[in-house]
């Protein structure tokens, strides 16, 4: 039994991972000078802590930890209203503090059991007749399990966060069959519903955000500040890179904040267009074996728990490196495996964990026609 999950893991997808964190690692540590290591080590204390998680994770029959995701899905959301009322760091009330160096962000942990519980509860409608997860009062039950953490998580404010968890729920809805009249729905009411939020529920400095985004040149020393300099550094590096340690903009302190949101641009300016196309590439792969593995897990919960894995991959994916090049909005969405951050890496590695669990217990495609 052992050998047959061994033989049917998808291992590319860790293979990814790995070159990816060394990445990230290589760019820390340009990012942050020959004089101040401190967050490279930390990051490599997280890699070692997430290692042995991922291989429990592994392990552990997806099904056993699905039975019980709604347990600590409620956990979470215990923990996503005490962080509420934690000193705010940078505007937002997402981490507890241990001490002054690990800070723990439980919206992260959160999207791993939001999704599990979504899978879990959506296969179980879905036993008996895979039309059920089309019935109004079923439907509810789902957006309702999905609503309360992004609504806790909107509360800190944390948008970035807050999106992730709903394109990884569409997705697995889209998956499951949801019927196409409401997917017409949600966009008639999204239509709808995007000006008047701008205008009369949007807090002020997510308007800047999205008036800076529009026209940067708009408050070019304030909030526009950031992605000028981040598109300069991309733009300087190249083809190849100024090299490491050697980028105008990250080591003159322009790029902020260099280790996290906009670790993409370190990549562009030091190592250029061709690293950096190739963070890319390695993303499509990893994103494109998660769909597969999906495609051909053995049962439709197996199914459901890849495709919302994918859906965080992507969006965080899509919308890091779109907002350091001034395609998209500035969220502060960390850049998988490549950014900064313990309970980011945690959270990613369970996420691989998954992914390897399921791919190694296959069986046949499921995907609904």
């Amino acid at each position: 039994m052992k050998n047959r999950i061994i033989r049917n893991i998808e291992w590319g997808i860790l293979i990814c991972c790995i070159i990816l964190l060394i990445i990230g690692c290589i760019s820390l540590y340009s990012a942050t000078g020959e004089s101040n290591y401190d967050e490279l080590k930390r990051q490599l204390i997280w890699f070692v802590v997430s290692i042995p998680i991922m291989v429990v994770v592994i392990c552990i029959d997806y099904d056993i930890i699905a039975r019980a995701s709604p347990v600590f899905y409620g956990i979470f959301i215990i923990l996503l209203i005490a962080v509420l009322f934690t000193k705010p760091i940078n505007g937002a009330s997402s981490w507890f503090s241990i001490s002054n160096s690990i800070r723990v962000q439980p919206s992260e942990f959160a999207k791993i059991f939001v999704i599990i519980t979504l899978a879990y509860v959506m296969a179980y409608f879905q036993k008996k007749d895979k039309k059920e997860i089309n019935k109004p009062l079923k439907l509810l039950a789902l957006l309702g399990i999905l609503a309360l953490p992004v609504l806790l998580i909107i509360k800190q404010p944390d948008y970035g966060t807050a999106i992730a968890f709903i394109i990884a729920a569409t997705l697995m809805l889209f998956v499951a069959g949801i019927d196409k009249r409401y997917i017409i729905g949600v966009v008639i009411v999204v239509v709808v519903a995007v000006p008047i939020f701008y205008n009369f529920l949007l807090p002020e400095h997510a308007k800047t955000r999205i008036d800076v985004f529009l026209n940067p040149d708009l408050d070019a020393r304030g909030s526009g500040y950031n992605v000028i300099q981040s598109k300069l550094a991309i733009g300087a590096g190249g083809l190849t890179g100024m090299g490491l340690l050697k980028g105008n903009q990250t080591q003159l302190g322009f790029l902020h904040p260099k280790t996290t949101d906009f670790i993409f641009s370190v990549i562009g300016e030091e190592m250029g267009f061709i690293i950096a196309g190739a963070v890319i590439v390695i993303y499509v792969i990893l994103i494109t074996k998660a769909i597969y593995v999906a495609k051909t897990a053995k049962d439709d919960l197996g199914s459901y728990i890849a495709m919302g894995i994918v859906g965080i991959f992507l969006f965080h994916m899509i919308e890091n490196i779109g907002m350091t090049m001034g395609l998209l909005p500035i969220t502060g969405v960390p850049l998988p495996f490549v950014s900064y951050g313990g309970s980011s890496l945690v959270t990613n590695f369970i996420c691989i964990g998954l992914l390897l669990n399921i791919s190694g217990r296959r069986k046949k495609a499921i995907f609904v026609d």
